[in-house]
């Protein structure tokens, strides 16, 4: 999802920078949910929900899924298809 050298700085569920304290509660709904926001750049995903998964797409740094690969969009649409 992200290219060489770049490091997780913002939260993954509020957005938020990880610097800013309590982030308690993030870390618990990130046990339950994907990620809204991209940890790279802190812009809102696209995120898509299945019975089997998700995967999540940031305009900038691509996609991610449950399985903690990336995917093509070829893959995603016929995901979305079921």
């Amino acid at each position: 999802m992200s290219g060489a050298g770049d490091e997780a700085m913002f939260c993954g569920q509020c957005g938020l920078t990880l610097a800013e304290p309590r982030h308690e509660g993030c870390a618990l709904r990130a046990t339950l949910e994907p990620p809204r926001y991209c940890t790279f750049c802190g812009r809102r995903m696209i995120v898509q929900v299945t019975p089997t998964g998700w995967w999540a797409r940031c305009s900038r740094h691509g996609d991610l899924t449950s399985a903690g690969s990336a995917t093509s969009d070829l893959e995603l649409d016929d995901e979305a298809l079921g």
